[in-house]
């Protein structure tokens, strides 16, 4: 071991010169040998132009350098390169026979060359793979076990990251994992192969610290029955990049990523369809407000692919602001990037702003959308929810703005808390613009639930929660909620905006909903842990409950009556809801802004429940639905 660490140690330039080194003495010894099976005699061999046999094996020297035999990684040495190798001894004993035959030489018998080829080539297939051996030994790091891993998947992704592991101080590629009958109690690149079902019997034979999963090309729904099959064996459980990140050196052995919640709830993606994708925006001056938020700033990144004239960015917050202008900037190739701070309560600056730039379409994200900070904090979520959409589309419809999107939320559906009823109240401002300006601005509305990786989502918080130790908090065992992955949220909020002919609430197809308790308990599993529980007191993560936060509900909804029909777009619909009269809604807008400048909780609670009867307290709602729950 010491000796290969050594070796390994030794500079490109040094190993070069010992394998030319070695080369020298052991390819005479190479001819010597021939000469020897040939006569049937060392001593005749020996006897035989021994001078002779030295050049001609040494001849062998520059050609195996032309054939790249020296410029070759001799860790990463292969079949290709050994078959060069062959070649080039082949082309040595052609230019000696071809010689001997010009020159009338008789020394040498001419089978001694045929015999020399042999044994030349088994000593550098030899050499090489022994050096090859003792290299990789010496570059794993001492007195460090590896993690001994499972892959899942013996085709060519698996096979190649079982190659890599081979250099990888972190892990030790043990057995394959794999549902291929054809494969089952096979050996592939060295390594058994095991059916799935058998996972328990290559834990415990290979002592197993953890899984990957090698089948790039899965779709997300494969993926995710993949991770289901494994998770129950209590190992972590990891995933390889893209095959093609792999193999073209943009990821490693070393880029082995964790499990991501996405694996676990994401969709196979419905392509966009580009003309919709493109209608609203290529070519176009658009604008998006809250641009640096999670929404946002996807919205901000699918639009830049379009190629509009120009993108104006709207956000209150600088440093958000900062982080998406500077990341759109360096890949914006040559669009008009636009960077304003401000807020959608500055009425004037949104006007000003969109006869300035003639904005042509609008993404209008800018929200206060924590339910428990908006409970709290009511005066200032009604007035950036509320006053600034009103803000936006007035000004949108005195620009004569072609299109303008508000993203909306399912919590807007039956609300329980301030945070829904305001972006309530901003789908009837919008619904009462579309009937003002129908023949000057489309105005829509877009909702959808939760997104994963959004600052307000669990996931972050539960993972930090299981990098503590624990326990992971939940408001209640029974809440459940929609999930999507915010590009393809963003992408349906732009297609649904290209639908829309006025006035639509377009409701995005969510999928199932998940119980976040579920979502807890896989995210321990995935990590190697189990759950700590009453009937399980030595588990590492305990999951509590520490009680619904003000204004939260335990489940969402995403449409308030049954008047929805299907869009051209499999995972969007199209809801036409209840609608207030524009002048009379202007009349209670202007109650609601008085309660809101004289900060009069009971006013302003009185106003909403106005504009939107079917708000009721969430204890009461969640009351309900515990007893229909414990009813079951």
């Amino acid at each position: 071991m010491a000796f290969a660490r050594r070796l390994a140690q030794l500079s490109p330039r040094t190993k070069v010169c010992v394998m030319i080194g070695g080369d020298a003495v052991f390819l005479p010894l190479c001819m010597f040998a021939a000469m020897a099976f040939r006569t049937g005699s060392f001593t005749e061999a020996f006897d035989t132009a021994l001078t002779l046999q030295v050049l001609l094996a040494w001849l062998a020297l520059p050609v195996l350098g032309a054939a790249g035999l020296y410029r070759t990684v001799v860790r990463y040495i292969d079949l290709r390169v050994l078959a060069a190798a062959s070649g080039a001894l082949a082309v040595v004993v052609l230019m000696v026979f071809a010689l001997a035959m010009v020159f009338q030489v008789r020394t040498l018998p001419r089978s001694a060359l045929l015999i020399f080829w042999f044994v030349a080539f088994a000593y550098v297939v030899t050499s090489r793979f022994v050096a090859r051996a003792l290299l990789r030994r010496g570059l794993k790091h001492g007195g460090r076990p590896r993690l001994r891993t499972a892959i899942y998947g013996a085709g060519n992704a698996g096979v190649q990251l079982a190659q890599a592991m081979e250099f990888s101080p972190e892990y030790k590629a043990t057995c394959f994992l794999d549902d291929r009958e054809d494969l089952h109690n096979k050996t592939v690149a060295g390594l058994k192969v095991y059916p799935s079902s058998a996972l328990s019997e290559a834990v415990f034979r290979h002592d197993l610290g953890q899984i990957v999963l090698a089948i790039p090309s899965a779709t997300t729904a494969e993926k995710r029955r993949l991770i289901h099959r494994v998770e129950s064996a209590g190992l972590p459980v990891r995933i390889l990049p893209g095959l093609g990140d792999l193999v073209e050196g943009r990821a490693g052995v070393s880029d082995i990523r964790e499990v991501d919640v996405a694996d676990l709830l994401g969709r196979d993606a419905v392509p966009p369809d580009p003309a919709l994708f493109a209608r609203n925006i290529a070519g176009k001056v658009v604008l998006v407000t809250g641009a640096g938020g999670s929404i946002g700033s996807e919205l901000c990144r699918q639009i830049l692919s379009q190629r509009p004239r120009r993108l104006v960015l709207l956000d209150h917050s600088e440093f958000a602001l900062y982080t998406i202008d500077h990341e759109l900037q360096q890949a914006s190739i040559g669009i008009d990037v636009l960077a304003c701070v401000g807020s959608v309560l500055d009425e004037g600056l949104v006007r000003a702003l969109l006869k300035q730039h003639q904005v042509q379409t609008i993404y209008h994200a800018a929200a206060y959308k924590h339910v428990p900070i908006v409970e709290a904090n009511m005066q200032q979520g009604l007035r950036n929810n509320v006053f600034g959409t009103l803000n936006v589309a007035r000004a949108a419809l005195e620009a004569e703005v072609e299109t303008c999107i508000l993203v909306s939320t399912d919590k807007a559906v039956r609300p329980t808390n301030v945070m829904g009823t305001s972006k309530r109240i901003a789908e009837l401002v919008f619904q009462a613009s579309a009937i003002r300006g129908a023949a000057r601005t489309t105005f829509s509305m877009v909702r959808f639930g939760n997104v994963l990786g959004s600052s307000g989502s669990v996931v972050p918080l539960f993972r930090r929660q299981i990098q503590a130790g624990g326990p992971i908090t939940i408001t209640h065992p029974d809440i459940i909620r929609y999930f999507m992955l915010i590009p393809e949220a963003a992408q349906l909020v732009i297609q649904a905006g290209a639908m829309s002919k006025g006035g639509e609430v377009f409701v995005l197809d969510m999928g199932e909903p998940v119980r976040i308790a579920d979502l807890a308990r896989s995210m321990v599993r995935l990590s190697g842990l189990t759950e700590k529980t009453e009937a399980v007191p030595e588990g590492d993560i305990e999951i509590k409950a520490v009680g619904l936060r003000p204004g939260e509900k335990l489940f969402e909804e995403l449409l308030i009556g049954d008047d929805v029909v299907a869009s051209s777009h499999p995972r969007i619909m199209c809801a036409r809801e209840r609608h207030i009269d524009p002048a009379l809604l202007d009349k209670m807008l202007q109650s609601l802004a008085a309660a809101c400048a004289a900060n009069d909780e009971v006013s302003m609670l009185r106003q909403i429940r106005n504009l939107v009867p079917e708000y009721r307290p969430a204890d009461e709602v969640n009351a309900e639905v515990s007893a229909s729950l414990a009813n079951r």
